[in-house]
C-alpha cells in the first residue's frame, strides 16, 4: 500500500464513505482509516426507510453498499485500526497507526462520528452485553418473548421500541419529560402498538442483577418515589457523544465536543475538514451526513488540486 495520499478520511461511517466515493471518483488518492466496523451508526439501524429513492434498506446492507461503491473506485480502506500518533497542523498530514505504519496527504478529513450515550446510573458497565444493550439490530432477536425496557424519547428510541415488539412480548418506554422529542409519527406510531407501554417523567436510577439484567430501579423525577421492575432487558437510545477526543488541543470544539466547521466543512488547520456526526450541527441523519462527506469531499478535493497547480507551477519557474 502506498504511503503517501491526496487525503486519508478518518472514520467509515456514512460520511466517511460518501467522502470516498467523491474522492476516489475524482481520481484523488484516497484512504479511508476506521478505528472498527465499517458503517458507523448506520449498522446499528435496523430499517431504513427514508433514504431518498430506496424504498426500505437494513443500515448494515447500505453500508457494505457505500463501501463496495468506494472500493470499485479505487479507494483504499483499512478497517479495525488504532491511531497512535498524528500532526494535522503541518502542511503534509502524517497519521500513524498502530504504533508502526506511518501514512502522509496533502488533506485530511475527520469523520469519527459518535458512541451511544450511557444512562450512568450503578450498574450499567457491568451489564453491557448482559442484558443492557444500545442496539436493536445487534440484540432484538436474544429477547424473543421477553419483557424490555427502552429507554429515551427521541426518534431513534421510539423507532427502535416499535421495531423491538416484533421480539419482545412487551416494551415499555421510560423517558424523563412529560413529552417525547421525537417527530410526530415516530410518537404516533408507538403509541398505536399494543404492545408498548409508557413510564413518563421517569429515569432508571440503578441496574439490577449478578451475572445477568435482572431488574431496574425507576425513580418517578417529580415525586421522587422510586420502584423496583423486573425486567429481561433494557435498550438505550438516547443520544451520543462525538468521537473527538483525539482532536481536543488541536481543532476548535464547541461546548459539546463537536468539531466546529463553515458551511464547506473546512476546520481551523488548512488542509483539514470534518463530516458527519462529530461536526456541530443541529440534525443528525444518515442523509445529512453523506450531504456532509460529499461537501467535505469537494473542499478537499479542490484545496488538492491547488497545491498540485501551485507545485507545478513553482516546478517550472
Amino acid at each position: 500500500m502506498e504511503q503517501h495520499f491526496d487525503v486519508i478520511i478518518i472514520g467509515g461511517g456514512a460520511a466517511g464513505l460518501t467522502a470516498g466515493i467523491y474522492l476516489s471518483r475524482a481520481k484523488m488518492k484516497t484512504l479511508i482509516l476506521n478505528d472498527g466496523t465499517i458503517g458507523g451508526q448506520m449498522i446499528l439501524t435496523h430499517q431504513i426507510a427514508n433514504y431518498p429513492g430506496i424504498e426500505n434498506i437494513s443500515g448494515y446492507e447500505l453500508a457494505n453498499n457505500m463501501k463496495k461503491q468506494a472500493l470499485s473506485f479505487g479507494c483504499q480502506i483499512k478497517n479495525s485500526i488504532k491511531i497512535t500518533d498524528m500532526n494535522l497542523t503541518d502542511y503534509i498530514k502524517s497519521i500513524t497507526v498502530n504504533g508502526k505504519e506511518t501514512y502522509t496527504a496533502n488533506a485530511v478529513i475527520i469523520a469519527a462520528g459518535g458512541r451511544s450515550r450511557m444512562v450512568g446510573a450503578p450498574g450499567e458497565e457491568r451489564l453491557k452485553g448482559k442484558g443492557i444493550s444500545y442496539c436493536a439490530t445487534c440484540d432484538g432477536d436474544f429477547f424473543q418473548d421477553k419483557e424490555i425496557i427502552v429507554v429515551g424519547g427521541g426518534n431513534s428510541a421510539l423507532e427502535e421500541a416499535v421495531s423491538l415488539t416484533k421480539y419482545a412480548s412487551k416494551v415499555t418506554i421510560v423517558h424523563q419529560f412529560d413529552h417525547f422529542q421525537a417527530l410526530s409519527h415516530y410518537v404516533d406510531e408507538a403509541k398505536a402498538n399494543s404492545k408498548i407501554d409508557f413510564i413518563m417523567e421517569s429515569k432508571i436510577t440503578e441496574f439490577i442483577g449478578e451475572e445477568k439484567l435482572e431488574a431496574v430501579k425507576i425513580q418517578n423525577q417529580k415525586s421522587s418515589e422510586t420502584e423496583i421492575q423486573k425486567i429481561d432487558g433494557v435498550f438505550i437510545f438516547i443520544g451520543y457523544i462525538p468521537n473527538t477526543e483525539r482532536f481536543s488541543g488541536i481543532l476548535e470544539l464547541n461546548k459539546f465536543n463537536e468539531i466546529v466547521v463553515d458551511n464547506l466543512m473546512v476546520t481551523n488547520i488548512p488542509g483539514v475538514f470534518a463530516a458527519g456526526d462529530c461536526v456541530s450541527k443541529r440534525y443528525r441523519q444518515i442523509t445529512t451526513a453523506v450531504a456532509d462527506g460529499t461537501i467535505a469531499a469537494l473542499s478537499a478535493s479542490e484545496y488538492v488540486n491547488n497545491i498540485k497547480i501551485t507545485n507545478s507551477e513553482l516546478a517550472t519557474d
